[in-house]
């Protein structure tokens, strides 16, 4: 079974998709992460952001050593992933490692912005996850906060809006709702609500399947 799971950012789909992974017995990949290790490693070596060729080299040199790297976490590094998203040959590097990861035997959760339309349109379950603007910046602060980063509430809004401009709007893979995909408005849901409501949904779709 492969579980695609997309949406906003801060908009909690990877928490559940680790939740959803863990209730499965699936291995889980947060794609997110492939490109955050981009822009690491982009930025440790002083590479520009608006240099595809070159960045996309560097993706195809990502380790599982690299992706467990807390530094990834940082409000900078998200920001800056955002912009290295957008380059098609740095999508087109770390395609084969996403469809490989989604074909292991057994099936795959992932989640990310272009996984039922993209890496995985066959997927079995297709949810989109998404919650209002200011909520998602609420919580962005806070996780930020909670890493001792130093910031504020208006300059992760700001980011965020930014980044949904341009996840939504990049000429290769934009964001979007796949037409199979169940919307999940994560905006008053806590965390163990919003796993609550996905397994409902994932659950119907199996039911139907048969």
């Amino acid at each position: 079974m492969i579980i695609a799971i997309d949406g906003t950012f801060a908009s909690g789909k990877g928490t559940l998709g680790k939740k959803l992974g863990a209730h499965y017995g699936l291995p889980y990949l947060d794609t997110g992460k492939l490109y955050r290790a981009v822009a690491y490693k982009a930025l440790q070596t002083e590479h520009s952001l608006d240099a595809g060729e070159a960045l996309a080299a560097l993706a195809k040199d990502i380790g599982p050593k690299l992706l467990s790297n807390p530094a990834l976490k940082s409000g900078d590094i998200g920001a800056a992933a955002s912009k290295v998203a957008v380059h098609p040959a740095v999508r087109a590097a770390l395609l084969t490692f996403q469809k490989d990861f989604a074909a292991q035997d057994g099936g795959a959760v992932l989640d990310g912005r272009d996984i039922g339309t993209v890496i995985c349109p066959g997927a079995d379950i297709k949810l989109y996850v998404d919650a209002e603007r200011t909520v998602r910046a609420e919580r962005r602060f806070a996780e930020l906060s909670g890493y001792g980063e130093d910031t504020t509430y208006d300059a992760v809004l700001a980011q965020l809006t930014e980044r949904d401009e341009r996840d939504q709007n990049r000429a290769q893979a934009p964001l979007k709702i796949a037409t199979d995909a169940h919307l999940l408005d994560t905006t008053d849901l806590s965390i163990d609500a919003a796993f609550s409501a996905a397994m409902t949904l994932i659950e119907a779709v199996l039911a139907q399947k048969g």
